[in-house]
């Protein structure tokens, strides 16, 4: 796991040093500079495999490359032919890798890689870009006076002098709408994202960066059987999923929130442990108090399974002084997962990796908009309403279709389920969510949901096994559950917001706090007002992204509470 970046072009020393410092919370473990008259690739490492071994940038015969991530086939893919050099799992992208050629072909042995990545590879005057098939791993890029700029994160951009980074509307608009950014979007105008499942191969043309070819070489897709009820096959899928994930030359942890979802990867646990001959994870949770719902089916779920349960309460005033902190490293509008902070600070003291639950609604339909789609339409169309936008007709290789108006999306619950599967749902904002914040303390999350066993087997689920009649959300996820040593009651637990439902009273004290600043906040984006004090999270969340990351520049982390940095924008 770790942080990369790099500039196609006119590669800078100077520049490619300062990416590094800007990315060093994703690798405090190590960093590494390539660059010759064309390409720089910069990398900051956090070592799980390897320990000793596996510096990066790393080369190969006329290659070198830098990876983020984890490849968990690696042993299997390792070529006998080749002269590995070290025992971690990234050297496997440079011992595929076959010469020069098109993204299509490049795509036939990327799509050979079973994990969480993305990956720059440097050779023969080609510049390869690769994200893994369901984006957990982020890369974005921009071009800025004749260089290419990539980075895992936006703020490595900023080492380029030329980049002033400013907000784009017109994404600020569909991510208002939607409740997240759309397709390749940021909201950095111009910074756009390499699509999951995708290969980019970019060249010098006449003295300019320019993408020759791009290719896919996966594509996620809802599929669902006609007869299926095999609920031993499902739970079968996905503890092979765990048990992929816990290959660390480094503690592992699970994050467990007391639902379902984070449950079932401590039920699968003991098991995963065993066949990956691996110690079985202890556990982490958080809340704001030991009344609170998740902390208490936390402990259940902890004490049924006989696993070491770490716990740790919120205190009353962290959030005020750590909602700067969730902006820096987030990148967006996100105020109500404030939990993470503390939660992946506090397991980071113990462990290099963590499992979690995210994915899981997703591909199980278990969020309650899935329950009444219309509604969701209602609320998306008035959103863009107030904003008199319209999202018909989007023109762009930043959007991956031209229509994202609510009306060609909600038709059906599978319609709905493929369309977030490709359009950001995972991507831009669950896994941005884990990936941003548990980096920001040199922690690596996994997803098991998403392994590409489980993920499999859940795509061909039929839509009354994921959301039946009966309301009951995750029907076959559910029927999975039971065969483990889970209670019932877990079992059967609905779904809560995630992080309203870990910090209710200490969410909505601090957005009280912060209320009066909503209104002048709302003011400054003409035509977004009326949206923005609807939702005042929103609003507060943009307020201080603003703050953070385009008040000056956003070259360094701004210092300050949130109510001095918010008093800042007046």
């Amino acid at each position: 796991m770790c942080g990369i970046a790099g500039m196609l072009g006119q590669p800078d020393a100077n520049v490619l040093s300062r990416m590094v410092s800007l990315l060093h919370h994703r690798g405090p473990d190590g960093n590494g500079i390539y660059n010759d008259d064309i390409c720089g690739l910069a990398h900051t490492r956090l070592a799980i495999l390897d320990i000793e071994g596996s510096p990066q940038p790393i080369s190969g015969p006329g290659k070198v490359g830098v990876v983020n991530g984890e490849i968990y086939n690696h042993k299997s893919l390792r070529d006998s032919l080749y002269n590995y050099t070290t025992n971690g799992d990234s050297e496997i992208v440079l011992s595929l890798h076959n010469g020069k050629s098109s993204a299509s072909e490049h795509a036939k042995w990327i799509s050979k890689l079973d994990g969480m990545f993305a990956f720059a590879l440097w050779s023969e005057g080609q510049l390869i870009l690769a994200r893994d098939p369901v984006g957990i791993k982020p890369l974005m890029r921009t071009t800025v006076d004749g260089n290419l700029l990539f980075a895992s994160e936006a703020k490595a951009l900023r080492a380029y002098d030329e980049y002033v980074p400013n907000i784009d509307i017109l994404a600020l608009k569909a991510r208002i709408a939607w409740e997240y950014p759309l397709d390749a979007t940021t909201l950095f105008s111009g910074v756009h994202q390499v699509r999951p499942g995708t290969v980019e191969v970019w060249e010098m043309i006449d003295g300019t960066p320019t993408m020759t070819s791009m290719s896919r070489f996966e594509v996620q897709s809802v599929e669902p059987e006609i007869d299926w009820n095999d609920p031993r096959g499902l739970l079968d899928s996905f503890t092979l999923s765990v048990s992929d994930r816990l290959m660390a030359d480094v503690p592992v942890g699970i994050v467990l929130s007391g639902g379902l979802d984070s449950s079932l990867v401590c039920a699968v646990a003991r098991e995963a442990a065993e066949i990956a001959e691996q110690p079985v994870p202890a556990c982490w949770t958080v809340a704001e108090s030991e009344d609170n719902p998740d902390w208490q089916a936390a402990e259940i779920v902890a004490s049924s399974l006989d696993l070491e349960h770490h716990q740790h309460i919120l205190s009353p005033d962290s959030f005020d002084s750590k909602l700067p902190d969730l902006a820096w490293h987030g990148e967006d509008l996100d105020v109500t997962v404030l939990f993470f902070q503390p939660l992946f600070s506090k397991m980071s003291e113990s462990v290099t990796v963590g499992l979690c639950g995210q994915g899981a609604d997703e591909l199980h339909a278990g969020y309650p908009r899935y329950k009444n789609l219309e509604k969701h339409n209602r609320s998306i169309t008035q959103r863009l309403a107030d904003m008199d936008c319209d999202l018909s007709s989007l023109q762009g290789e930043q959007w991956w279709t031209t229509n994202h108006s609510p009306d060609a999306h909600t038709g059906s619950l599978q319609d709905f389920l493929q369309f977030e599967l490709d359009h950001g749902q995972l991507s831009n904002f669950q896994l941005r969510l884990v990936d941003r914040h548990s980096m920001a303390h040199g922690l690596e999350v996994r997803v098991p949901f998403l392994g590409s066993r489980h993920r499999k087997a859940s795509n061909k689920l039929p839509m009354d096994w994921r959301l039946p009649s009966s309301g009951e959300e995750k029907a076959a996820l559910r029927a999975a559950a039971e065969l483990t040593k889970l209670p019932s009651d877990i079992v059967r637990r609905p779904k809560l917001p995630a992080g309203r439902a870990t910090s209710p009273k200490l969410i909505d004290s601090l957005i009280d706090d912060l209320q009066p600043h909503v209104t002048k906040i709302a003011k400054r984006y003409s035509g977004l007002e009326r949206a923005l004090i609807k939702q005042p999270e929103i609003a507060i969340g943009l307020g201080l992204f603003e703050s953070m990351h385009i008040l000056d520049g956003g070259r360094s982390k701004r210092s300050g509470s949130a109510t001095d940095l918010l008093e800042e924008l007046d």
